[in-house]
């Protein structure tokens, strides 16, 4: 149940409308806005009476809300959540945000030559694998620890914020200097995994499932942010389909969707959706102009010899193409609105 209130409302009056609240074993939990305040509702809301609420001074309205999530619930949330880095960086509402990098650390020099590329092209953010969760148990599994050290060597070398996936909880303890932590796709439903990610205080990106639908990829989100942690972004990276001329299913739809549903930032990886580097352009093209907040590309100084991904990842000189078109797109768009 949310409740709308009106414009400069009686401070005496909410308070006295929330501890009634709570009180009736309820959560409330506020959201202010420039122009709108509304009392999220957390709990058995069956017992209470909408229409006496409705009645009150103070109230515009009152809906229940049916959908399971609440708190990646845009109706409980109705302004875009803005997530804001050390060093200033933002990702979502009107902000584009461009996350580049290797798919995995190979070494010292690979991640740092990448990261300084990117960087000049205009990435805000450096992406890099340490711990890498392979179909194939014989295949490169990252560099681990050493991994992490290197890139908060390129972070410390070039001011970027870094991204690295982890995929369990105990792996968290290297990760006090990574500015966010990536939950892969074969993880969005390691549910242990996200309620301990709940309890930290660090943004995290949540990669959708190969076969996850909508609902169950923000109940995935729902699970991080009812822990206590809200700064959850959202990353739409291709989903499994019939199709096998491409490595997976690019859902353009995800980003409208996902954006109407709930109120948290929403990125889209176009390296794994198609796994073809000479794909990545249309397709990050394509999602900027759907209103994606940004994008997650694979970038390395020698595809040809990478150890991981390396037919869907981009030459620094391709990305420094890219990055100019749909930055210029983005810009293009933002004045039309």
């Amino acid at each position: 149940m949310i409740i709308k209130l009106k414009q400069n409302p009686d401070k005496e009056q909410v308070a006295r409308l929330k501890e009634w609240l709570t009180n009736q074993g309820v959560e409330v939990r506020p959201t202010v806005g420039e122009n709108i305040t509304i009392l999220g509702l957390v709990g058995d809301t069956t017992k209470i009476d909408a229409s006496l609420i409705n009645a009150l001074e103070i109230v515009e309205a009152v809906k229940r809300i049916q959908e399971p999530y609440k708190e990646a619930n845009r109706r409980f949330h109705p302004e875009d959540t803005v997530i804001t880095l050390e060093n200033g960086t933002k990702i979502g509402g009107n902000n584009f945000t461009v996350i580049a990098g290797p798919c995995s650390v190979e070494s010292k020099e690979q991640i740092i030559e990448v990261a300084k590329a990117v960087k000049k092209s205009g990435a805000t953010i450096l992406r890099g694998g340490a711990f890498k969760p392979r179909t194939s148990p014989y295949a490169f599994q990252g560099m681990g620890a050493e991994g992490i050290e290197l890139l908060l060597a390129a972070k410390k070398e070039t001011g970027l914020p870094i991204v690295t996936e982890i995929m369990e909880s105990s792996q968290l303890e290297l990760c006090d200097d990574v500015d966010i932590i990536q939950v892969g796709a074969r993880n969005m439903q390691n549910f242990e995994l996200l309620k301990r990610l709940g309890k930290i205080d660090k943004p995290i990106l949540l990669k959708r499932g190969l076969s996850a639908t909508y609902q169950e990829l923000i109940m995935s989100a729902e699970y991080i942010m009812a822990g206590g942690n809200r700064n959850v972004i959202l990353c739409e990276r291709g989903i499994r389909t019939f199709e096998r001329m491409t490595r997976n299913t690019l859902d353009i739809s995800a980003v409208p969707v996902l954006k109407e549903e709930t109120h948290l930032p929403v990125i889209i990886d176009p390296s794994h959706a198609a796994g073809m580097s000479r794909m990545v352009e249309p397709l990050s093209l394509a999602a900027t102009a759907a209103g994606a907040h940004g994008m997650i590309i694979e970038v390395h100084n020698d595809p040809e010899h990478a150890l991981c991904d390396g037919p869907q990842s981009l030459k620094p000189e391709t990305f420094d193409n890219v990055a100019k078109k749909i930055f210029k797109l983005h810009d293009a768009l933002a004045e039309l609105s």
